[in-house]
């Protein structure tokens, strides 16, 4: 079963006509007849989404609420004219939340621009079922080491 445009989506049921179910929904497999037997298993198989769906939602609400508000300092090498070597972006930023235990992908991280330089800045996280968390970035220098020096 599959969404039939102009007609309906998966998991809808819609009276059309005989000939129209015989002949094409049927044969192409887009629909199935509407037995008591396949209403009953399209209930249960919406039941089984819906839950699986509540549970995903409940999961990211956690995620969210663990990410929002957080500080990640991230330690970078500087020039001698206090620019980065190299800067800050999405993929970077990623790394550091997985460290934090957050799995993030890359592309849900909403930064204005790469950050080349030291301070503090802001990244807006975006998650499924349309929730956003905010997290604050700051940028210190790292000793040759690889640790923090402002710490």
């Amino acid at each position: 079963m599959k969404d039939v445009p102009k007609l309906g989506k998966k998991m809808d049921v819609k009276e059309v006509s005989e000939g129209y179910a015989k002949n094409m929904l049927f044969k192409k497999k887009l629909a199935k007849p509407a037995s008591d037997a396949a209403l009953v298993a399209l209930e249960e198989e919406k039941e089984k989404i819906t839950a699986e769906a509540e549970s995903k939602l409940s999961a990211i609400q956690e995620l969210v609420a663990q990410a929002d508000g957080m500080e990640l300092i991230i330690p970078m090498k500087v020039g001698k004219e206090g620019r980065l070597f190299e800067s800050v972006n999405q993929v970077r930023i990623a790394a550091e939340l997985k460290k934090n235990g957050i799995d993030i992908k890359k592309n849900q991280i909403e930064l204005c621009a790469p950050i080349k330089e030291l301070g503090e800045f802001s990244a807006k996280l975006i998650f499924d079922f349309g929730l956003e968390a905010e997290i604050r970035l700051i940028i210190v220098e790292a000793d040759q080491n690889g640790a923090n020096i402002e710490e």
